[in-house]
């Protein structure tokens, strides 16, 4: 149950290029590290260069991109987060040019201390072995 938030250095982001990224960011985390499409969840935050700081100066004049992502801990291994995030890398490029700084963290947080739908990943996955 992925959560990903992009945070993108354009207010004025087209719809069209919200979706891709959205669309693009799920399946990646399908392919890439075996999540169900129906449990990804992709926050797209648009917001203006001057609130976005380099080498502590706001942003100007380009876009830049972060896309940080939650997962649960233990269920991916260290090359299946490398393909994830070289791969969200390019698509961060393909659909937004050129990027300064742009960069991808997976942040992976302990089942019983994430949960989705009011159920925790722990539960989740205790539930779905007994089926």
């Amino acid at each position: 149950m992925p959560y990903f938030r992009v945070t993108v250095t354009d207010p004025d982001l087209p719809a069209d290029v919200q979706s891709a990224l959205a669309e693009g960011l799920t399946r990646l985390a399908v392919t890439s590290l075996g999540k169900s499409s129906a449990r990804t969840v992709v926050h797209i935050n648009l917001v203006p260069g001057a609130a976005y700081f380099i080498d502590g100066r706001p942003l100007a004049g380009v876009r830049d991109a972060h896309v940080e992502g939650s997962i649960t801990a233990g269920t991916n291994s260290g090359a299946q987060k490398a393909t994830f995030i070289a791969e969200a890398g390019q698509l961060l490029s393909q659909l937004l040019g050129p990027l300064p700084r742009a960069g991808v963290a997976l942040h992976e947080l302990h089942p019983e201390s994430y949960g989705y739908d009011g159920v925790t990943q722990f539960d989740f996955y205790r539930r779905d072995a007994g089926r």
